[in-house]
């Protein structure tokens, strides 16, 4: 298996929930959302954790803490700041909002891998790019899409894929529930 990191996105505004989406209790856990991925992605033992977006009260001192270079663009930033100084092939992304995420299914992502080609699911033609595995192959186009202004992940996973960095594997019925993100107060 390729050597692997892992970076929880944390980043985001959190506008529509009215607060700190990453400070949210996750009712099933009774952890508060951070803890209780940050918890997933440590199942997996990655040879380093990132946390992707500003610190929090009460996070673990020997995770790495990277701002976006660019804030409040999205997910793309974070991801762009991971890979830049990712020194594994692959880097396991996952989002703080995806509390019906697992270990098991993020496990069988890496195992699709290669050290250069990583994994992201798709949901009809849209790819699902907030856990997900990218190669670090990815990064110079990561940081090309970023300066240019090109901030949504969709075009640079089509990009990615047309360019064999990335594979694309369609969710099945079981796996969407997986990929249901928080949003609102009422999708807790």
């Amino acid at each position: 298996m390729a050597s692997f990191s892992a970076a929880l996105l944390v980043g985001g505004q959190s506008t529509r929930m009215g607060c700190d989406k990453a400070l949210v209790h996750d009712a099933v856990s009774g952890q508060v959302l951070w803890q209780r991925q940050l918890h997933i992605l440590e199942e997996l033992q990655p040879e380093e954790i990132f946390w992707s977006g500003p610190a929090r009260k009460g996070i673990p001192v020997d995770l790495q803490i990277l701002e976006d270079t660019i804030p409040n663009v999205g997910p793309l930033a974070g991801i762009s700041a991971c890979l830049n100084v990712l020194r594994t092939d692959l880097l396991v992304v996952m989002a703080i909002d995806l509390p019906q995420m697992n270990a098991t299914f993020l496990k069988r992502l890496l195992s699709s891998c290669t050290p250069t080609c990583g994994v992201v699911m798709k949901r009809d033609i849209y790819f699902e790019p907030l856990a997900a595995v990218y190669p670090r192959t990815m990064r110079a186009l990561a940081e090309a899409h970023l300066n240019q202004g090109r901030y949504a992940l969709q075009d640079l996973l089509g990009e990615a894929e047309h360019e064999g960095m990335i594979r694309s594997i369609q969710l099945g019925e079981e796996e969407r529930a997986l990929f249901k993100n928080v949003n609102e107060p009422g999708d807790l």
